[in-house]
């Protein structure tokens, strides 16, 4: 199955796929291994910083073969990528989904290079994915005037091509200072101006009601990264405080449980599974 023809069979039923970063075999694992204990997809993201320390081909053998292993159905994404000639290689290389995130830049810039990426991506049939707004990096706070515009997106939609669409309702990425709120609101007047695809950065630390509303409201794509990472070196860095183990396998072990057990939580809540 494509993932253009997930997001359609989700967005039918108000489901929404986890689409996970990983950086390691570890961290790839552990997504992996819980998506096959909730019987669920998801989709493995990398970014360019990822693929520069993995490698590219390395990065793509880790993911697809744990997927094969643990008879997991998973998609291929890269994830907030700025250059054209690194989107060009991972396509080339059989990616599911590119992101081109041209968000810093003015509304006709964005479209412009929005636009470019899309026709570069035509003959893959693949999913394509921008951002509208501007999501704020870790070090960063939500700004209202930087929500995407109700009015905005359908001019996107239509003159780039693109399929998904990353929106800014109030989610940020890193972790949140303090409750984080998303504007369901301007969500649902988003939703009423195109049928693009929408999805949701910064979803770590967002209370589980308000990811469900967010989801029957229309986001179809929920990205969790910070959460990951952090379960990951947490655990890492009491077991190794608490043991003289040696055996780097067996350490691991226990982060790659750790971080299973968040993903198994959080498809749980985009599947709606009690």
């Amino acid at each position: 199955m494509k993932l253009l023809e997930k997001y359609e069979e989700l967005r039918t039923y108000k489901r929404a796929v986890l689409a996970a970063n990983f950086y390691n075999y570890e961290t790839c694992r552990g997504i992996i291994k819980a998506a096959s204990n909730v019987n669920q997809s998801v989709i493995l993201q990398l970014t360019p910083a990822s693929i520069e320390y993995i490698g590219l081909k390395t990065s793509i053998n880790i993911a697809r073969s744990v997927s094969e292993e643990e008879g997991v159905k998973s998609w291929l994404h890269l994830d907030h990528c700025e250059d054209i000639e690194l989107i060009k290689a991972c396509l080339d290389e059989g990616f599911d989904s590119v992101m081109i995130d041209a968000s810093a830049r003015s509304f006709d810039e964005n479209c412009r290079i929005t636009r470019s990426v899309v026709e570069i991506a035509d003959k893959y049939n693949v999913n394509v994915e921008a951002e509208l707004g501007f999501v704020p990096k870790s070090d960063g706070i939500v700004e209202k005037e930087k929500f995407t515009e109700p009015l905005d997106v359908k001019r996107f939609v239509e003159e780039t091509g693109v399929s998904s669409l990353a929106v800014a309702i109030g989610s940020k990425h890193g972790f949140y200072k303090g409750e984080p709120k998303l504007d369901i609101v301007r969500l649902k007047r988003i939703r009423n101006e195109s049928n693009v695809f929408l999805v949701l950065h910064g979803a770590s630390g967002i209370p589980e009601p308000m990811l469900k509303e967010a989801i029957l409201n229309g986001i179809t794509k929920v990205n969790v990264v910070t959460e990951t990472k952090d379960q990951f070196m947490k655990t890492l860095k009491t077991a190794l405080v608490n043991s003289d183990e040696i055996d780097l396998r067996k350490i691991f072990s226990v982060a790659i449980d750790d971080v299973q057990k968040l993903i198994e939580r959080k498809i749980k809540i985009l599947s709606m599974i009690d």
